[in-house]
């Protein structure tokens, strides 16, 4: 299992515990520090479209209009951060968010 997260996202934090807690591996990639490779966005973007950008980020709102309507891909290359975390990748499948349904779909539990 893989989690796409930033170190410093509250959110993540959690998840990781929660999945730690359980007992499952995880192999985390901070998008800040080690960015997110083109192969992955690819899936993000074609897993989750429009919602794999966070629209409500601080990284978004300093961003000018013509960098908002860049594509989906060059955009989460260009911010990583911009990325709605946590996604993790486990198995054949992606997961956004820590939300009831992927903590259910991931520990088992709600």
């Amino acid at each position: 299992m893989i989690a796409y997260c930033l170190k410093t996202c509250d959110t993540c934090r959690k998840a990781l515990k929660e999945l730690s807690n359980a007992g499952i591996p995880v192999t985390v990639v901070d998008v800040r520090a080690d960015g997110l490779p083109a192969g992955v966005i690819a899936q993000v973007v074609a897993r989750f479209g429009e919602k794999a950008v966070n629209r409500a980020s601080t990284t978004w709102r300093g961003l000018s209009e013509g960098e908002r309507a860049m594509p989906l891909e060059t955009l989460l290359a260009l911010h990583p951060t911009l990325m709605k975390r946590p996604v993790i990748h486990a198995v054949s499948d992606w997961y956004q968010g820590w939300t009831p349904a992927n903590r259910q779909a991931l520990l088992g539990t709600q």
